[in-house]
């Protein structure tokens, strides 16, 4: 049986939620890190929407994949259905990544479905900002998602140059920047 991968690169990447036997940096080709996700319930309201992380088309993303023992593979991906798969804004693929050894590996990636009324699209900084300042959903305010999703990827040293805009954007609306 080929070996179980699953890519992170959002909150995926620190709280995966499961256990796994190994863990790599990881770059998957083809789709970039984006807050291009209408939150209804974690971010925001159907009412306010704040917006959230999705992989879309184009360019590239750093992040973090996790090898998952065969054993386990069931179970984790019924907890991944259960977490990615709320409102099906997600669409789950089996996509080529390259591990930071160089291995070429097929993980298991949640992207955005571009049809699904929670995208939000490509906005720009300031647009995103705008929402991501004034939302809140059941896990608490979007900025604070914006924030510490920003920590962490500087953590594992990575730059995402669009969302340090929009924290940036964010930082200037509230004249702290």
């Amino acid at each position: 049986m080929d070996e179980f991968w699953v890519f992170g690169y959002g909150s995926l990447m620190w709280n995966p939620g499961f256990g796994f036997v190994e863990k790599s940096d990881a770059v998957i080709f083809g789709y970039r890190r984006s807050l291009c996700v209408y939150s209804w319930v974690h971010r925001g309201t159907e009412e306010s929407p704040g917006l959230v992380l999705g992989l879309d088309r184009g360019g590239a993303c750093r992040g973090v994949a996790f090898r998952v023992a065969d054993a386990d593979r069931s179970s984790v991906l019924d907890y991944l259905r259960e977490r990615e798969l709320v409102t099906k804004v997600y669409l789950e693929r089996q996509a080529p990544i390259r591990l930071a050894d160089g291995r070429k590996v097929t993980a298991v990636a949640y992207v955005v479905d571009r049809a699904h009324r929670q995208y939000a699209g490509a906005l720009d900084p300031l647009d995103a900002a705008r929402i991501v300042d004034v939302s809140a959903g059941q896990s608490g305010p979007n900025d604070a998602y914006v924030f510490n999703t920003l920590a962490h990827l500087r953590e594992t040293g990575i730059r995402d140059a669009w969302l340090e805009s929009v924290n940036a954007e964010v930082l200037r609306l509230r004249g702290a920047a």
